[in-house]
């Protein structure tokens, strides 16, 4: 049972450095036990005593320090409150395109089809955009970033344009207040159009390639590619009503920090 966990434990580093472009280190650290519920742990003599070379050493400081925020507090289960954020840096502007990590979280009004037939067009309108606000003002007390407003859905960024500590925990602090939220829209609103307001929320985590800016005026953003956004979407789209489903590095980031 105990080599089960390990090798489950082990599992998520290997894809962890697959997306850092260090997947050659993946068999050394698991060697050595070492999971992504620890790595947060590892210091610069910890990867030096593994004979790792300075530049690789660098690039990997530098990963745990974006995600993980250095060494982690002691492990807190989603009831308890939550752990302060350091103040984020500036945004990064830059024309250059840059590799960086990054949580990806959608966040999709549920059952808006169903919705859309039983209700007037203004009134629809009425609770996508109280749902929509009520939904950002959650996302901005973590700093994530509201990149694009779709329809009944919004497409959020925690990592960029600002550098941030635990992108993970705060993605998903952030969904959690969201869902909570939903019980007061539908105490006012909900009762008064008759319906029962809920979202289905999806976030992964991953090494993307932040790009060229694209589109004008309102329709402007920057190209992110890489598998984080196909996968929170992806995983949205599993979700149940009130649902938060993650991937498995946004699940390695915050094991110890949530009761999952």
């Amino acid at each position: 049972m105990a080599s089960d966990i390990r090798e489950w434990l082990t599992s998520d580093i290997r894809e962890w450095l697959k997306g850092l472009g260090l997947a050659h280190y993946g068999d050394l650290l698991a060697s050595h036990g070492v999971g992504l519920d620890v790595f947060d742990e590892l210091g610069k003599e910890d990867i030096e005593a593994l004979g790792v070379p300075l530049g690789d050493r660098l690039r990997l400081m530098k990963a745990i320090r974006m995600e993980f925020g250095g060494a982690t507090a002691p492990a807190r289960m989603v009831e308890a409150s939550p752990a302060p954020f350091a103040p984020a840096a500036p945004p990064e502007p830059s024309s250059e395109a840059e590799r960086r990590p990054l949580t990806v979280m959608f966040c999709d009004l549920a059952d808006s089809t169903a919705l859309s037939t039983q209700l007037d067009p203004e009134d629809l309108q009425d609770i996508i955009r109280t749902y929509q606000e009520t939904c950002t003002r959650h996302i901005q007390e973590y700093e994530g970033f509201v990149a694009k407003y779709m329809g009944d859905g919004i497409l959020v960024y925690f990592g960029y344009p600002k550098s941030l500590e635990r992108n993970a925990e705060r993605a998903v602090r952030s969904a959690l207040d969201i869902v909570a939220a939903m019980a007061g829209l539908n105490e006012t609103l909900g009762r008064d159009k008759g319906i029962e307001i809920a979202v289905r929320v999806g976030i992964a985590t991953g090494m993307v390639m932040v790009g060229e800016i694209v589109g004008e005026g309102m329709a402007q953003e920057r190209t992110v590619i890489g598998e984080a956004p196909n996968v929170a979407a992806r995983l949205q789209g599993l979700a149940g009503r009130n649902g938060i489903v993650i991937g498995s590095l946004t699940r390695g980031a915050d094991r110890r920090r949530f009761r999952l």
